[in-house]
């Protein structure tokens, strides 16, 4: 099967580049070309004539989008109007899209709040709306046929992608602070789900192989925790007996406002392993 992965240097770009190694893959990204001229997308993807689309191209600078004109519009372009036009381009030339979505598509405001795959959805923040404007794109042209596997997850760490705009995970961050000396806070509310990206791309990798039914799937390593859960969990894995701080959101004000409890509940496929075993894996 021939692939294009788009955001093929990104953290989870990266990971999916390799477990999809046993098929004919190509990547683009923002060094190959500017994918967001989308008559130059165009005229890649025709020349390619790829069979599945992954999209894993996304803005996430939640903070930098909420007042930064700039930074909303670059929100936009990449988390709506990039995946409308390859949900049009999909449906018109019958290829499979893969889009990744995010648990901040709910504003999760109470302290046991979770989400399942048919839940509304209800954003709290700029990023999330764009996230979720980007998924209403997709569902709108399913009806017409589109075939796509929208898939949201949560909170993404592993190895660092190629890309200069790859994000640095926050178990990395928690590491330098702690070698630094830095004395160690960490938020105690906005429960969600971390998610190791190699397990994303190998269960990706399940869901295309066995022909799952179209749709919208939650993927997401499993037991919920708050920033103050991972941080214990990542100093105690590096055996680094450290004091941290457990604090609440308000202790680090922030632009967007962040759910409270945004847990995404896997009811569709087989459950991802604890992320406390991704991580033990990770650092490693």
């Amino acid at each position: 099967m021939k692939i294009v992965i788009i955001g093929v240097q990104g953290n989870l770009g990266t990971q999916l580049a390799k477990i999809f190694s046993n098929d004919e893959v190509v990547g683009f990204d923002r060094q190959n070309f500017d994918f967001l001229d989308f008559n130059l997308l165009t005229n890649h993807l025709e020349e390619e004539k790829p069979e599945l689309i992954i999209n894993a191209a996304a803005y996430n600078a939640v903070d930098k989008c909420e007042a930064d004109k700039e930074e909303k519009k670059i929100a936009k372009n990449l988390n709506i109007d990039l995946p409308n036009f390859l949900s049009v381009f999909c449906l018109a030339n019958e290829i499979t899209l893969v889009h990744y979505s995010t648990d901040y598509v709910f504003s999760g405001k109470n302290k046991d709040d979770f989400f399942v795959e048919n839940d509304s959805q209800n954003p709290t923040n700029v990023y999330g709306e764009t996230k979720a404007e980007g998924e209403k794109r997709i569902l709108e042209l399913e009806k017409s046929g589109l075939k796509y596997y929208l898939i949201r997850t949560s909170k993404l760490f592993g190895p660092a992608g190629g890309s200069a705009f790859s994000k640095t995970s926050f178990f990395d961050m928690i590491l330098k602070l702690a070698q630094n000396g830095s004395d160690l806070k960490a938020v105690d509310e906005e429960n969600s789900c971390f998610t190791y990206t190699p397990d994303l791309a190998a269960a990706t990798l399940e869901l295309i192989k066995e022909k799952s039914p179209y749709g919208v799937y939650h993927l997401i390593n499993e037991e919920a925790a708050t920033w103050f859960d991972g941080a214990s969990e990542v100093l105690k894995i590096k055996g680094l007996s450290l004091p941290i701080i457990p604090v609440a959101s308000q202790a680090f004000p922030r632009p967007a406002r962040r759910p409270f409890s945004s847990v995404l509940k896997n009811t569709k496929r087989p459950k991802l392993r604890s992320w406390k075993e991704a991580l033990a894996d990770y650092l490693k």
